[in-house]
């Protein structure tokens, strides 16, 4: 018996396989009644940046990869600049800074996969 955790949609399941005793093939697939809620791709462990985090989150819209990063820490922001580009459904979606300030952390690397809400930097 093998248990798999699979991600469907965003729902998260956990299949248990049985394997027949003569041939070796799957015989039963267990799915929970109702899924889990999905973990966030972006773990909450210390920023990448050596400033340390700032008070303003900047965070994903949608779930996607990150593509690019437009700044880097201690780089100044005005309202609305692009600091995180985010590829989702092969469209590259800017995250833009919620106010002026100064990015004081970047959280993620070019390649991570985020959840819509993870949060991508911070600003002070």
């Amino acid at each position: 018996m093998k248990n798999y955790t699979i991600t469907v949609n965003g729902n998260v399941y956990d299949v248990t396989v049985e394997e027949g005793a003569s041939t070796g093939a799957p015989v039963a697939a267990k799915a929970p009644a109702a899924p889990k809620a999905a973990p966030k791709a972006v773990p909450a462990a210390a920023p990448k940046a050596a400033g340390g985090a700032g008070s303003v989150k900047i965070e994903a819209g949608a779930a996607g990869k990150v593509f690019k990063i437009e700044k880097k820490v201690g780089d100044a922001v005005k309202r609305g600049d692009a600091v995180v580009i985010v590829e989702a459904m092969k469209m590259e979606i800017p995250v833009v800074a919620p106010q002026d300030g100064t990015v004081a952390s970047i959280d993620v690397t070019v390649g991570d996969a985020v959840e819509a809400g993870a949060v991508l930097a911070t600003l002070n």
